[in-house]
């Protein structure tokens, strides 16, 4: 079984103005003791997304874990070292067929049924959420609260991925629920660095 570091780092593309500034913001984040990173890019077509991975991947070396949101063959393009998927993407199974047995893949879900689903996979690790109300997706999932996660740990000995309005405020609250990690988005933007520093220092 996998072993997550408590803060979970997810570089959305969408937030930022320009390509340039995600790859600073992603440099910064590690600075601060990022070593789990997930690239996530919703718009960009297939070359667009691994040329960027692969900047992010010659950038950053092998100083943190980068996982690919979504899709197994640019995890492999990009030679990033797992996958993230969602409940629309490729099946857990296909997804296992073209990253190997080696690589990382994790699963979202969003309701005791899909955990108990993903429980079932060759998953590494598993997400769910939304924990509180998010502004990172358009369509978002109804909330779970932390009442949703313990549910989702009495279901699964996996690795566990609390996701949804986590912030340096609610953290706590939500790793003392029983996740093994917390995965950021809005809060690491400003500032990425120290807001990395204080995210580890609250957790500990």
């Amino acid at each position: 079984m996998i072993r997550l570091p408590p803060l979970y780092a997810i570089l959305d593309t969408s937030l930022f103005p320009e390509t340039e500034t995600s790859y600073g913001s992603a440099r910064e984040m590690v600075a601060g003791g990022v070593t789990l990173l997930q690239y996530r890019n919703k718009t960009g077509n297939a070359r667009q997304i691994v040329d960027q991975a692969r900047e992010l991947k010659r950038l950053l070396g092998d100083s943190v874990k980068l996982i690919m949101n979504d899709r197994a063959d640019l995890c492999i393009a990009a030679r990033f070292d797992g996958v993230h998927l969602g409940q629309e993407d490729l099946s857990p199974e296909g997804a296992r067929k073209v990253i190997g047995k080696d690589l990382w893949m994790g699963l979202s879900t969003h309701n005791p049924k899909q955990v108990e689903a993903a429980d079932q996979t060759s998953a590494d690790y598993i997400a769910t959420g939304p924990v509180f109300a998010t502004s990172s997706k358009a369509n978002p999932d109804p909330v779970i609260g932390l009442n949703g996660i313990r549910e989702a740990r009495r279901l699964t000995r996996k690795p566990l991925v609390a996701i949804g309005g986590i912030t340096r405020a609610n953290c706590l609250s939500v790793m003392d629920v029983g996740v093994d990690a917390v995965a950021v988005i809005s809060d690491l933007i400003r500032e990425p660095r120290k807001s990395v520093e204080e995210f580890l220092r609250i957790l500990g």
